[in-house]
């Protein structure tokens, strides 16, 4: 099965505050490049907003993903969390409404879509892959400015 690789970096300017998200994604030599930015956000859902918006541009299902982030909230989340969190009906083990949950929902239906292995990576770290995501966000939270 073919792999692609896809980095994912969201941010924020203030938190909540003008926020961005940036995407990189590699596969066959060719290569993609997706931002967006949202007034009045956080870095939590800018950081699961890159994710959701990376693999709702793959065009084929039969396709494994490598998706890299700098985010131990989506890495954790989608891990290790989001398991007990349905069992739970959307609920934290203080049984507390999951935030972002819409969110959640759609990662988690795009997750079991694909063939995903998370990894996640430090940032700021001279990593290539997560220095281009991260520069798309604030790419694109500069033209939203």
């Amino acid at each position: 099965m073919d792999r692609i690789v896809i980095y994912t970096d969201g941010g924020c300017r203030g938190n909540p505050g003008l926020g961005g998200w940036g995407v990189w994604l590699r596969y066959k030599g060719k290569e993609k490049k997706l931002k967006g930015a949202e007034q009045d956000t956080t870095n939590n859902k800018m950081e699961l907003t890159a994710a959701i918006k990376a693999l709702e541009s793959l065009k084929s299902k039969d396709i494994a993903v490598d998706l890299y982030t700098d985010s131990k909230y989506v890495i954790q989340g989608i891990n290790d969390w989001i398991g007990g969190w349905k069992l739970k009906g959307w609920k934290t083990a203080n049984k507390k409404p999951v935030k972002n949950v819409e969110l959640w929902k759609q990662l988690d239906e795009l997750n079991q879509a694909f063939e995903v292995t998370w990894y996640w990576v430090k940032g700021h770290s001279d990593d290539p892959g997560n220095d281009m995501a991260d520069l798309l966000a604030n790419e694109a939270m500069d033209e939203a400015s």
